[in-house]
């Protein structure tokens, strides 16, 4: 499973980004988004900002689940109080007729499923707290890029940790 993870600032700008790749169940942490879809995920991500906001309004609630997807690929979002965006864009492993049956009940085999919604919450409120104290450090300047290479590690044990 490939993950494609950007924060968007409230003036839809982008804050941060990251692509990494399944941990779980033996992968080894590398995306596999193809070269042609690779320079679109940002694209992507950003043409789900609507969908986002009317979802965000709807629920009223921090965590909106799956809210879009672009052929093979869904799209998760986790809405700040500031109303910053984290979205991840998670392009699901296409079973083969050599894999095995273990690998379609993975998380990430099934991108709508309640096991792989609850590893992706609990990656999103893991970054959350992280950003929180990103943001709150007096040398950050709000909504400019996160350059931060702690956050970005932490970011990605969280990736390793839940995705």
């Amino acid at each position: 499973m490939s993950y494609y993870f950007a924060i968007v600032g409230a003036q839809d700008n982008p804050l941060f980004e990251y692509e990494f790749g399944t941990s779980k169940q033996g992968g080894d942490g590398h995306s596999r988004f193809s070269d042609q879809l690779r320079p679109l995920n940002q694209f992507i991500l950003h043409s789900s900002l609507d969908i986002a906001e009317e979802v965000q309004w709807a629920q009223g609630q921090m965590y909106l689940k799956c809210i879009d997807k672009f052929f093979n690929n869904y799209i998760s979002c986790f809405v700040t109080g500031a109303n910053v965006k984290f979205l991840l864009l998670h392009q699901p492993v296409v079973p083969t007729s050599t894999s095995s049956s273990r690998s379609s009940t993975a998380i990430g085999a099934n991108p709508t499923s309640p096991a792989t919604e609850e590893a992706i919450k609990m990656f999103f409120t893991e970054v959350y707290d992280n950003w929180v104290k990103a943001v709150m450090n007096p040398f950050y300047r709000a909504n400019t890029d996160v350059a931060s290479p702690v956050f970005r590690a932490r970011v990605a044990a969280a990736g390793r940790k839940y995705l």
